[in-house]
């Protein structure tokens, strides 16, 4: 006899925790599609913004590499190699200097 209700308080105990993970996981679950959906709204939302910010550039005359229609862009590597050169200009003129007392 005693078996008998041992075994009916261990079914209950099982089947009320199963009902909490359960409705623990279904909680997670709606709490993980609620922000996955709020995600895409805020993906949505800059991505949209992004685009109006673009379409209104290229309305007002400027490019996506924010050059004005009608110039051309800077060539990189020859601005690079004046930048260089006025650096050893000026590192010798520091000697120079350096060397004057």
């Amino acid at each position: 006899m005693q078996a008998f209700f041992v075994g009916r308080a261990v079914a209950e105990i099982i089947n009320e925790r199963l009902e909490l993970a359960l409705t623990d996981a279904l909680s997670d679950l709606g709490k993980f599609d609620a922000e996955a959906r709020e995600h895409l709204r805020q993906f949505t939302e800059e991505v949209l913004a992004r685009a109006n910010t673009a379409a209104q550039a290229a309305e007002s005359g400027v490019v996506a590499g924010t050059y004005p229609i009608g110039t051309q862009p800077v060539d990189l590597q020859a601005e690079i190699d004046e930048l260089r050169a006025e650096i050893a200009l000026l590192r010798t003129e520091l000697q120079k200097y350096r060397s004057n007392p």
